[in-house]
């Protein structure tokens, strides 16, 4: 039987709902969503999808770290947007998460709304030590 950790960080925002910011298991690093909230202050970032994405991307990434991963083992990303007119902005954002490394599959999914009316979240699905 396999176990599981749960991954917690006071580096990203404290889950708002039922659910962990990721689950670590055989070697995978499965992590919810985020989306553009300072976890110092717990507040929105204002702005534009790129702003946003920004903020999304950093809690990401420190989310990534507690689980013993980084932006080079990412294997699979989902994007969420509110507007698909974003989408060139916020790819721009994410790609220069991934320069000079091979970037991982993708999909990216336009949806009615998100969570505090955001424009943007991402979640992925990475390698873990």
């Amino acid at each position: 039987m396999s176990t599981r950790e749960i991954i917690a960080t006071d580096d990203a925002p404290a889950a708002i709902g039922a659910y962990s910011q990721a689950v670590k298991a055989q070697g995978l690093l499965f992590c919810s969503g985020q989306i553009a909230i300072d976890p110092r202050t717990g507040e929105l970032v204002t702005g534009d999808a790129a702003s946003q994405t920004e903020r999304v991307l950093h809690n990401l990434g420190a989310v990534l770290r507690a689980g013993g991963s980084g932006w080079d083992k990412v294997l699979r990303v989902t994007i969420f947007l509110v507007d698909m007119a974003d989408f060139a902005s916020v790819d721009a954002v994410y790609a220069r998460r991934f320069e000079g490394l091979a970037p991982p599959a993708r999909a990216t999914v336009a949806v009615k709304e998100l969570p505090r009316g955001v424009s943007v979240e991402i979640s992925c699905v990475a390698l873990a030590d």
